[in-house]
């Protein structure tokens, strides 16, 4: 069994034009270039992105938090869905969720489309909760969205939450054969 190595890094200006491409295939252009740069140069933003190092840094996944005073705001997730369903959504997640609990946050919230289960699923399994509805909040195709809330992240159970889940995703990752 041969291992792929993935790397988990913050982004940098030079990757917008990857993250655009992305963003217009598989999010209808949610975001545009500037959005993106914005959110890379922001001191209170952590962008992090999954790449394979042996293909040009080929970016196979991203992730972003805005820290807004003690909230952490997913504002966007995403895994190519050539490798979806290996894990590393929940890699991303969490190393988001770790990157609020050092920047001392105590919850965090995201939106997320009322018909995206995998998405859905995703998030119950690290404890959000579901809060409201925004009604047509996907102007590209009218879907409402769910927000999610997830509170206590400066709790020591949810820190030792986010070790346990690391250890859990670690496994499943190698079992697709990446090397983290």
């Amino acid at each position: 069994m041969t291992l792929t190595k993935i790397s988990l890094n913050y982004l940098t200006i030079e990757k917008i034009p990857h993250l655009v491409e992305l963003d217009n295939l598989y999010l209808g252009g949610i975001w545009s270039k500037d959005a993106y740069k914005t959110e890379i140069e922001s001191p209170n933003s952590s962008f992090l992105a999954l790449s394979l190092p042996n293909s040009e840094d080929k970016i196979i996944g991203y992730g972003c938090l805005w820290s807004i005073l003690e909230e952490a705001h997913i504002t966007i997730l995403l895994v190519h869905p050539d490798y979806q369903g290996q894990g590393l959504g929940q890699l991303l997640l969490l190393s988001l969720l770790e990157n609020a609990v050092k920047r001392g946050l105590e919850r965090a919230t995201l939106e997320v489309g009322a018909g995206n289960q995998v998405a859905i699923a995703l998030y119950e399994k690290f404890g959000f909760k579901i809060a409201g509805r925004r009604k047509n909040y996907y102007p590209q195709t009218g879907e409402d969205a769910l927000i999610l809330w997830r509170s206590q992240l400066h709790y020591p159970e949810f820190q030792q939450n986010l070790t346990h889940w690391r250890e859990q995703i670690i496994c499943k990752i190698g079992q697709h054969n990446w090397l983290y």
